[in-house]
């Protein structure tokens, strides 16, 4: 009994040929990328930043407005509040506190829990009558986050560096390069979304990027895994045709398996909670383009850079 096919077996879509409209539509991307990020830039979170985060749920739907104000009044410098998922559940951010100097207290072991006990008195005064939820506390030092802040950016680089190593060896350095410009073409456009709808960049963003960094290449090896063997097997078709048989050959795994993965994202999203929507939001926008650019950056990208067939590895000598 043969399953149901949504992409035919006898698919002759011509790829190569859309590839320099794809180029137009991937330098533009670029550009409003690169653009957007030098003009807004990142919303940092406290993993880089350095401050406080304190996520409450209020007996009643507060006006932010006016909280804000009040808040404001213990001057604790910039406060920022905003809502978290539902109207009754928000987000409070300070910068860092610094203790003034002399500052002593016999009940609080540091300044930054005299400040929480200081917002806590403030916002259950706010809400007398009510029973406020804190559901979450977190402090980061400045120093702690300009660590993470360059671990992170370690973290990226060395990924894709990994990345074109391995596929070097794999392959040729052509396949290597090819897989790097299409890995940092969607690292770009990822950059670009979240500097574009200024939503909190954070460690989980980070690990966001580096799995779709993972389930890109994943995607490319396939792909440039039957150039490969395709390459060998037909020595005088020109190089667009065996690039677009190879590609209409993987088209059905490659959309399948981005389509069950983005299932399992959209549950996420929708049940997953505030907490990890940066993280999802990344990684749906990833799979996207990362399908997006297997098929229209990389193997484009690999063509254009005069592969020679004889020096393409026989698969198992590679292996």
């Amino acid at each position: 009994m043969r399953g149901i096919r949504f992409i035919p077996e006898n698919s002759n879509v011509n790829f190569i040929g859309m590839r320099w409209g794809a180029f137009v539509l991937s330098s533009l991307l670029m550009a409003m990328s690169i653009f957007v990020l030098m003009q807004k830039g990142l919303n940092m979170g406290i993993d880089f930043t350095g401050g406080m985060v304190v996520e409450i749920r209020t007996p009643v739907i507060p006006d932010l407005e006016e909280m804000r104000s009040q808040l404001n009044d213990l001057d604790l410098g910039s406060v920022s509040i905003q809502e978290f998922g539902n109207a009754d559940d928000l987000l409070i951010r300070l910068s860092e506190q610094v203790a003034p100097e002399g500052w002593v207290s016999a009940e609080y072991k540091d300044y930054n829990s005299f400040v929480i006990a200081m917002l806590q008195d403030k916002i259950n005064n706010i809400f007398e009558g009510g029973e406020v939820d804190y559901r979450r506390i977190e402090f980061v030092g400045p120093q702690v986050g300009g660590e993470l802040k360059l671990k992170g950016l370690y973290a990226v680089l060395f990924s894709l560096l990994g990345i074109m190593t391995y596929i070097w060896f794999r392959f040729e350095w052509q396949f290597g390069v090819a897989a790097i410009v299409a890995l940092a073409h969607d690292a770009m456009a990822t950059l670009g979304l979240f500097a574009f709808i200024q939503m909190e960049f954070n460690l989980s963003t980070v690990a966001a990027i580096l799995m779709i960094a993972g389930y890109s290449i994943n995607d490319t090896v396939v792909v440039f895994d039957r150039i490969r063997e395709d390459l060998r097997k037909y020595k005088k078709k020109p190089f667009p045709e065996v690039f677009n048989m190879s590609i209409n050959r993987t088209l059905s795994r490659t959309l399948m398996t981005s389509l069950t993965t983005l299932l399992a994202l959209i549950a996420l999203y929708i049940f997953g909670g505030e907490v990890i929507r940066g993280f999802v939001d990344a990684l749906i926008f990833g799979i996207l383009v990362g399908t997006y650019s297997s098929i229209f950056v990389a193997s484009p990208v690999l063509m254009m850079m005069n592969v020679k067939r004889s020096t393409v590895r026989d698969a198992s000598a590679a292996a």
